[in-house]
């Protein structure tokens, strides 16, 4: 019989559980090593005729020895390959917890406990660890248009595309989604090593690709850390290069950014402003202040247009540049925008019932198909008539859902709010939009209105814009006037109305209700209990 000469199958121990089996074969071959050569040898005897008749009791006894002892032998060799079935499945086991199953990269885990060794490893040989956090740019849209699986190859490709760039001693890793994370050494004293890989990484993931017969134009972000610089740990590392690869995008895309403590300061900054707006916005400290629109055939004051400022106990009055962009990154754009018009319309129902409250409205807030229910319902509780309110869209904001914003300004419409094309001239300026929706007015961005003076081609678009409103039955407002001379020049150009500081600047609602006051501008009586 040939015994295996396969080291796993020699090293294979038995089974716990088959102890009393391996006994009984034991004794099994000790039986046979101790009758088998008697037996066989009267057999043989017995055969040539030299001797008598063979005991068939020894007979039967050595055959059942060699029956055991196979069967032991085919058990065994059963137990050897699920052992090694087992080790196999455990190596692939291993193999999947530490990689990614779609780029084949290793993953986050992985990442994170190779690059602590990297770091440990460049400490003691006077080193520094570069960690290179890289993230696609708008890879939402490439699952969106074309589906996840062209996603999927997408993402094989860039995997591809970065092993090709980096050296072959570095670290890559897809930490998730469209993530991925490069570790590589280098000579503290010359970071411009690692520039040139992420120069080269930018370069070679800016470019047109082809994926499975969709032609697709990417780009990503890179942001890079050091170990060298009070960094002692790779957890400290990744996230130092995920907040400038943050700083990338933020500066434009396309490109990399080495971290420094400005930007660790912008997000503690940041995530100040975010958690402070939870706590502003029930507590009612972002507040409504109200910038005069003033008409320019009469020189009459024709409303106000609500803008949110932020009253904060300790940092006093906060822009809405500051907070604004945070609150629709986070969601809270829809409650803050409704505490804000809910004070608005308090504070102004008292008002001369020709005052017009203008209220802007985020793209974000237009994703919402009940917007217009909760705005109507706002109006009921608040007892602030619909006629003399005027919400303004962002022409930008149409081109994520022109239906629904459809639907919405419909709902509004029929219940007498009129409607006003924001910000026209800086986005597409598409009349399809003055044609789709139910615009009652076009309103002139202040970037075109402050220059009109010295640009010929500022002057020319604001004159283009009022001529179009007016054939359209659509007045214009021009935001952003600053001086006599510009108001002036709107006058002739054929602007309806205006707003700016050069009639003052946004005020609160006790300041506004002073100066409406003066102006006896303040509803009395049976008016005023009409709202």
């Amino acid at each position: 019989m040939t015994m295996s000469t396969d080291p796993l199958e020699q090293a294979a121990p038995l089974p716990q559980g088959d102890y009393v089996t391996g006994a009984i074969t034991g004794g099994a071959i000790i039986l046979f090593v101790g009758t088998g050569s008697t037996v066989l040898g009267s057999a043989l005897r017995s055969l040539a005729g030299n001797g008598g008749a063979v005991d068939e009791m020894q007979l039967v006894a050595m055959l059942l020895n060699i029956a055991i002892i196979l069967l032991a032998w085919r058990g065994y060799r059963h137990k050897v390959h699920e052992v090694r079935d087992l080790a196999a499945a455990g190596q692939r086991a291993e193999k999947l917890a530490a990689h990614d199953p779609l780029t084949g990269l290793i993953n986050r885990h992985s990442f994170a406990e190779q690059g602590a060794a990297l770091v440990s490893l460049a400490a003691d040989h006077g080193k520094a660890v570069a960690l290179l956090m890289l993230d696609l740019d708008d890879f939402k849209t490439v699952n969106d248009m074309h589906g996840h699986r062209i996603g999927d190859a997408l993402l094989r490709q860039v995997a591809d595309d970065i092993a090709q760039v980096l050296p072959a001693n570095a670290l890559t890793a897809r930490l998730g989604g469209d993530e991925f994370g490069c570790a590589m050494l280098f000579d503290p004293a010359h970071p411009d090593s690692v520039e040139r890989v992420a120069k080269a990484l930018v370069r070679r993931l800016s470019r047109a690709v082809t994926v499975d017969g969709h032609l697709l134009t990417i780009s990503a972000s890179c942001g890079l850390a050091r170990s060298d610089q009070d960094c002692d740990t790779v957890d400290v590392l990744m996230r130092e290069a995920d907040i400038a690869m943050y700083a990338a995008k933020k500066a434009g895309r396309n490109r990399y950014a080495w971290f420094d403590r400005s930007m660790e300061r912008a997000i503690q900054a940041r995530n100040e402003i975010e958690t402070g707006l939870r706590n502003a916005i029930p507590q009612g400290q972002i507040v409504p202040y109200f910038e005069q629109q003033i008409d320019l055939a009469t020189g009459a004051l024709a409303g106000f247009e609500v803008l949110a400022r932020w009253e904060h106990p300790l940092r006093g009055l906060i822009e809405p540049d500051q907070f604004i962009p945070i609150a629709e990154e986070t969601g809270l754009i829809a409650d803050l925008s409704m505490s804000v018009m809910r004070q608005a319309f308090i504070a102004a129902r008292d008002w001369d019932p020709d005052l017009v409250l203008a209220v802007n409205i985020s793209p974000w807030q237009l994703k919402d198909a009940w917007l217009a229910q909760k705005i109507i319902k706002l109006l009921l509780e608040t007892g602030f008539p619909a006629r003399r309110l005027e919400i303004e869209i962002t022409e930008s904001a149409l081109f994520d859902n022109l239906a629904l914003a459809q639907s919405i300004a419909v709902s509004l419409k029929n219940q007498g709010i009129r409607l006003a094309l924001d910000d026209f001239g800086t986005g597409y300026s598409s009349l399809a939009h003055l044609r789709a929706l139910p615009f009652d007015r076009i309103k002139i961005d202040k970037c075109f209105v402050g220059s009109i003076a010295e640009k010929l081609e500022s002057a020319a678009i604001v004159g283009a814009i009022a001529r179009l409103g007016d054939s359209l039955n659509m007045p214009t407002t021009a935001e952003g006037v600053e001086d006599a001379d510009t108001l002036e020049r709107l006058r002739v150009m054929g602007c309806a109305r205006a707003q700016g500081y050069h009639f003052g600047r946004p005020v609160s609602a006790a300041n506004v209700r002073r100066l409406l006051a003066e102006r006896r501008l303040i509803a009395q009586g049976p008016q005023r209990l009409a709202g």
